[in-house]
């Protein structure tokens, strides 16, 4: 098995809080992996360290073998990020965001704005592609914001509460681009409060609890849901 994601001695601090203490974690190439904990467990900072939007205090982060401290704009075209925050600029048409994302991955001219005119079709704002983001709704926002993280076809999703906020139109779009042939071979990462879809999803599950890994395991471990949910109802209080 290739890993994907390799976190080694990872650690992060802010101020006198020590958020992440030493963790060491592969995730393998293709799998689900959903990270449960309850809140101020680091579940959203370890994230944000995996997409280089924060450096770690400590440890390495390795994407698909690139050391994100020494090759952060490689490591970044590898990866893609959903979250209940759109990273959208409401002063620029839908259009205009995907582009300019899509610039920012390196996609050549012509492969992007086929890869807009597709996904806009795909989230069903086609009719809505020159119009200013600032417009939106919040499940329109949503729904170009799951574009923006999908332009450039990255090998790893990761994906931080990214139901919140999602209408029933974007969350059955978003899952069948998540289950889609094209991104249902992606790493996916997802952290999530929502134990009955986790379950659903994932491949395999860890348990995070004062910046350590408290409980992990593959779906396959449990009977069924309800095995699961006993098993980590405990782990979250």
């Amino acid at each position: 098995m290739v890993n994907a994601v390799s976190l080694r001695k990872l650690s992060k601090t802010f101020g006198k809080t020590r958020v992440l203490k030493n963790m060491d974690l592969d995730l393998v190439e293709g799998q689900f992996t959903v990270i449960l904990g309850p809140n101020g467990a680091g579940k959203t900072t370890l994230l944000k360290l995996i997409a280089t939007l924060l450096e770690p205090g400590e440890g390495s982060v390795l994407i698909k073998g690139l050391d994100a401290a020494e090759e952060p704009e490689k490591v970044r075209r590898e990866i893609g990020m959903i979250s209940h925050e759109s990273y959208l600029y409401g002063e620029l048409s839908a259009n205009e965001n995907l582009r300019f994302f899509g610039k920012m991955y390196g996609l050549e001219k012509g492969e992007l704005e086929a890869r807009i005119s597709s996904l806009l079709k795909e989230v069903g704002l086609e009719t809505r592609a020159d119009e200013r983001v600032s417009t939106f709704s919040r499940g329109m926002k949503q729904r170009l914001s799951i574009a923006r993280a999908l332009v450039h076809r990255p090998s790893v999703l990761l994906l931080d509460e990214p139901y919140t906020g999602l209408d029933p139109k974007a969350s059955s779009v978003f899952e069948k681009l998540l289950k889609s042939p094209e991104f249902g071979q992606s790493t996916r990462v997802m952290v999530s409060h929502d134990l009955e879809r986790s379950f659903a999803l994932c491949d395999r599950a860890l348990v995070l609890k004062s910046g350590r890994i408290e409980y992990e395991a593959l779906k396959t471990d449990f009977t069924g849901f309800e095995e699961f949910k006993e098993k980590c109802a405990g782990l979250l209080s």
